[in-house]
């Protein structure tokens, strides 16, 4: 399966909301709902970042269908602010996540998503959000993200949908979907980056300090080893790693510097990334290489030394298999500097360390 994000080969639409006007965004939550992905949903939509970015992205209100919902395993309650009929102002809308995916959905729950999916309005499912949009009959004949665990479940019980347990997350336009609990973040962050561009997402995944670079399509780290404990030998060699990108560095080279063997590299990083050394290299070579074409640092043959890959031809290669784009259309797609004017572009980013260099 590509290492891209799994978009349909259309421009991505200009951003829904304004700096005046933010966009509306509904977190739906329901008995059962997983404290996790909500938090993920606030943290994103929720959070006041005007002093970052000069404005707020979003406003986001928490609807339920009663006054009082009980989390996941009756942990705690909560008291929702707003309603199911304020649904109805919502431009975006988080459907509720179970892991009892076994109980049914509210009826009046099912009937509001639908509503909201009539008249237009963008639908999210986190998780098992995947679920609830599957009952609502909103998934048949469209792709869709499902957690691995659960993927021979989903598709036993909804054969219509397109399934997708190999992707953390499915943009299908007007219905996204997210596989595993911390692939929430990746799609929230997805999702700032289509709104608002990547600037803006990288301020936002710089205050979650997580990774804004995860695509949709990179595969669900599925029944890998648990991690080794901590070795700070190894962690000093991931650093220095990525802090000489651009250099010709093989797994000999970070067997020398961390003074183990070369087996043992290559177990760690399968235990640690669930990947072989030199697979990692590339990905966060890509990574740089993405973050400089959207900050527009120079031709591709430029970037492509700068970021370690090459030559520009294998930066093209690369692209294409991990976005699905080419450099003239990813960098077309994602420039930070026009997105959004006047946002500036995160200190300490890589990225912009190489362009006040130039």
């Amino acid at each position: 399966m590509s290492q891209g994000s799994w978009q349909p080969p259309r421009p991505i639409p200009s951003a829904p909301s304004s700096i005046e006007e933010p966009h509306r965004v509904a977190l739906l939550v329901d008995d059962g709902s997983n404290p996790f992905e909500m938090s993920c949903a606030c943290e994103i939509f929720g959070a006041s970042r005007r002093s970052e970015i000069g404005f707020d992205p979003y406003r986001l209100t928490v609807v339920a269908p009663s006054s009082r919902t009980r989390m996941r395993a009756g942990l705690f309650e909560i008291t929702a602010t707003g309603t199911l009929e304020d649904l109805a102002e919502a431009e975006t809308v988080i459907v509720p996540n179970r892991p009892d995916v076994a109980t049914p959905t509210r009826p009046a729950v099912l009937d509001a998503i639908r509503a909201a999916h009539e008249r237009g309005a963008r639908l999210v499912g986190l998780c098992t959000g995947a679920f609830t949009l599957a009952e609502a009959g909103l998934l048949d004949g469209r792709p869709a993200a499902v957690h691995w665990q659960l993927a021979a479940a989903f598709r036993a019980r909804y054969p219509r949908v397109r399934a997708q347990p190999d992707v953390l997350f499915v943009d299908d336009e007007d219905i996204l979907t997210s596989a595993g609990s911390a692939a929430a973040l990746d799609l929230g962050l997805h999702i700032v980056r289509k709104d608002h561009g990547a600037a803006v997402a990288h301020h936002v995944s710089r205050r979650l300090v997580y990774a804004s670079f995860r695509d949709g399509g990179q595969r669900q780290f599925a029944e890998h080893p648990a991690p080794e404990a901590a070795d700070r030998s190894f962690a000093a060699t991931i650093a220095w790693a990525e802090a000489q990108l651009d250099a010709p560095l093989g797994v000999q080279d970070l067997a020398a510097h961390a003074g183990v063997s070369v087996a043992t590299v290559h177990r760690r990083f399968r235990t640690a990334f669930g990947t072989t050394p030199l697979a990692w290299l590339t990905l966060r070579r890509v990574e740089l290489a993405r973050r400089l074409l959207e900050y527009d640092a120079g031709s591709v043959e430029m970037i492509a030394a700068r970021s370690g890959l090459g030559s520009a031809a294998n930066l093209r290669a690369l692209l294409r298999r991990h976005t699905g784009l080419t450099p003239s259309d990813y960098r077309a797609r994602n420039r930070a500097t026009s997105t959004r004017p006047g946002v500036p572009c995160p200190e300490g980013d890589r990225a912009q360390e190489d362009l006040l260099r130039t």
